[in-house]
């Protein structure tokens, strides 16, 4: 009873000593996690301000906001009384481990590290990579986000972004449309090619400069393909390719020229019967 006296008469101090360190540690941790969103956005503002690319703004403001939390956690953890040197120590111990099992998050790491450094390419551009392609959304420390044409979301590791092959479609102000038409024997050649290019010059997309390149490519199997190569603007380029397609398709057919397409003649003889 007397030892149950005691603590009871203990409490109260108890109470403020440790109360009060636990809500100090709240408050600092409450604090720092503010403290680390608004230089999170201050960050990006003011890179924005500054006309610095958004794929650096990014990913250098999670940088910042990885740092300052980091800093609120330890310095919670020093008001609870805990020993952060001896800590620091064992989570430098505990991230040896654990860097050696995250082999892939580290190198997915390195590689967001070199994207923004040489910038193969940058949010808003159109790029094939990691097996899928589609519009950049964001670059982070570890993957990137890509939305496709028909708006799927795709994240794709950093790594697997650096290590293959990136083709960046929208790096280039203007794009070639590759076209090959094919024409039957019958045509003729120079007005095939006059008409041709006649619906090039008259599409609303085409740029007069560098120009366009019409030539007869290829005597096939069954046709006479010319290829057709105008040059539009990148943003122009899908509604370039689907309008020249459908226009040649109507010129040829008001001049009789005709398409050919995969067909099979069927050739049947028949034996004289035996007497």
């Amino acid at each position: 009873m007397e030892n149950i006296q005691g603590l009871l008469d203990q409490a109260p101090d108890l109470i403020m000593t440790y109360g009060l360190k636990i809500v100090y540690a709240i408050v600092i941790f409450i604090i720092g996690k503010y403290i680390a969103n608004v230089m999170k956005k201050l960050s990006f503002k003011m890179m924005d301000s500054r006309k610095v690319d958004p794929t650096v703004s990014s990913f250098v403001s999670n940088i910042l906001w990885g740092l300052v939390f980091v800093f609120t956690i330890i310095a919670t953890l020093g008001q609870l009384g805990i020993q952060t040197a001896s800590l620091v120590a064992v989570i430098g111990a505990a991230g040896l481990a654990v860097g050696l099992a995250l082999q892939g998050s580290l190198s997915n790491f390195a590689a967001g590290v070199l994207m923004v450094m040489f910038r193969p390419c940058r949010v808003g551009d159109y790029v094939e990579a990691a097996g899928t392609a589609g519009i950049v959304d964001e670059i982070t420390i570890f993957s990137t986000k890509l939305r496709t044409p028909d708006n799927k979301v795709i994240i794709a590791p950093n790594s697997a972004m650096m290590d293959g092959t990136i083709v960046n479609y929208s790096t280039m102000g203007q794009r070639r449309v590759d076209l090959v038409i094919g024409v039957s024997y019958d045509a003729d050649i120079a007005q095939t090619k006059a008409i041709l290019a006649k619906v090039v010059e008259e599409n609303q997309y085409v740029l007069k400069e560098p120009g366009y390149t019409i030539g007869l490519s290829e005597l096939a199997d069954s046709s006479v393909n010319f290829v057709v190569r105008p040059w539009v603007n990148t943003p122009d380029y899908w509604g370039a390719y689907f309008e020249l397609l459908e226009q040649i398709k109507n010129a040829l057919d008001a001049a009789g020229i005709g398409i050919p397409y995969p067909q099979m003649d069927l050739h049947v003889k028949e034996l004289a019967q035996a007497s």
